[in-house]
């Protein structure tokens, strides 16, 4: 991780891009560092000292997702190259299977384009079509309106745990509840979660979640896929090639039972090991810890922003009984966002996003 000396533009750095990407401890470091110089090779497919040892790694940075976000079994982790890649495996794989004309797939207006655009192209090719429930005054998904989209056509709803734009939080156990009353699916995009709260895929009734590990201090190029094992063990591959297989013939072949079915080729052996030690990382410090710690970093960031004149925050107020994730969308009056970002980084070292999202 950065020194706390590190400088830019003559300042000292102040990086506020977490939501995009964090930055890594050095155990996280010192774990991809120990592999590529230690014990670097393929794993699953030797029987020799290092493949060994790389294989436990791997699999125990498995074990270790697992039980970070309370699978109840380690085989419905399926490494990914990012969460994009877990959400396309969703779409492809399970959504091409099950959805087909006149289904329905509920998503919000807040969601991120990653769970928006994969789900586009299947209903373009299905025949299904896409809901959108919208924001309420306070700026967050309206619960009142997604009971109103939810019908006995509704197969799979689509929604994110905490916006990466407007800070809410939202009633994941209520909105499964719903879905499931219906007979609808669950996808979760828990990126902005799992890094800043406790995350219990069985206590929200998840059919599935993703999540990405550059955001919850790991390396980037890895992400995560968690699937009830019933719907995964239905699903089709979603790539083909080695390691996904079970036996190979000339025409036709016989498929591995997850997660291998959705790892094809060589994984990110490196990145998972590094993501086991960002997780170990976190736990050590305690998730709990860490999420009320943000409550009080979010209330003052809130409050301070609020006291700027002309300037315009996102999403809700923070309350007894709402809580913001700790992060602030917000515009200035009369100043471009990119002028405000470019200000802050090359005037005062502070890193922060700017644009559309």
């Amino acid at each position: 991780m950065f020194g706390s000396g590190k400088e830019v533009n003559g300042s000292k750095l102040v990086y506020l891009d977490n939501a995009a990407t964090s930055q890594k401890p050095t155990a996280v470091l010192t774990a991809l560092q120990n592999y590529y110089q230690n014990y670097n090779s393929n794993v699953h497919r030797g029987i020799h000292f290092l493949s060994a040892k790389a294989t436990d790694e791997y699999e125990s940075a498995r074990k270790k997702v697992a039980s970070f976000i309370n699978a109840p079994h380690t085989r419905e982790i399926i490494f990914t190259r990012n969460a994009t890649e877990a959400i396309n495996l969703v779409a492809y794989s399970w959504g091409m299977s099950n959805l087909q004309a006149d289904d329905e797939i509920v998503l919000t207006v807040a969601e991120h384009h990653s769970a928006v655009v994969p789900w586009q192209i299947v209903a373009q090719k299905t025949g299904a079509a896409l809901k959108f429930v919208t924001l309420d005054k306070d700026q967050v998904p309206d619960i009142a309106n997604l009971k109103e989209a939810l019908s006995k056509k509704t197969k799979i709803v689509v929604m994110h745990h905490v916006s990466n734009v407007l800070a809410s939080v939202l009633p994941m156990e209520d909105i499964v509840q719903l879905a499931h009353n219906v007979g609808a699916k669950v996808l979760i995009d828990a990126c902005q979660s799992v890094p800043h709260m406790v995350v219990d895929v069985q206590n929200l009734g998840a059919d599935f979640l993703v999540a990405s590990s550059h955001k919850m201090c790991g390396p980037t190029g890895i992400g995560f896929l968690f699937g009830k094992m019933e719907l995964l063990s239905a699903m089709p591959p979603f790539l083909g090639g080695g390691e996904m297989i079970a036996d190979v013939y000339l025409d036709h072949s016989t498929y591995a039972e997850p997660p291998s079915r959705f790892e094809a080729g060589t994984p990110a052996i490196g990145e998972a090991i590094g993501l086991g030690a960002a997780v170990d990382y976190l736990s050590g410090i305690g998730m709990q810890r860490i999420h009320d710690y943000e409550v009080e970093l979010a209330n003052y960031l809130y409050e301070s922003l609020q006291s700027i004149p002309k300037l315009h925050i996102y999403g809700p107020k923070p309350s007894i009984n709402v809580n913001r994730a700790a992060l602030c969308s917000f515009n200035v009056e009369d100043i471009h966002p990119t002028d405000i970002a470019t200000f802050l980084d090359q005037q005062h070292g502070v890193a922060i996003r700017s644009g559309h999202h």
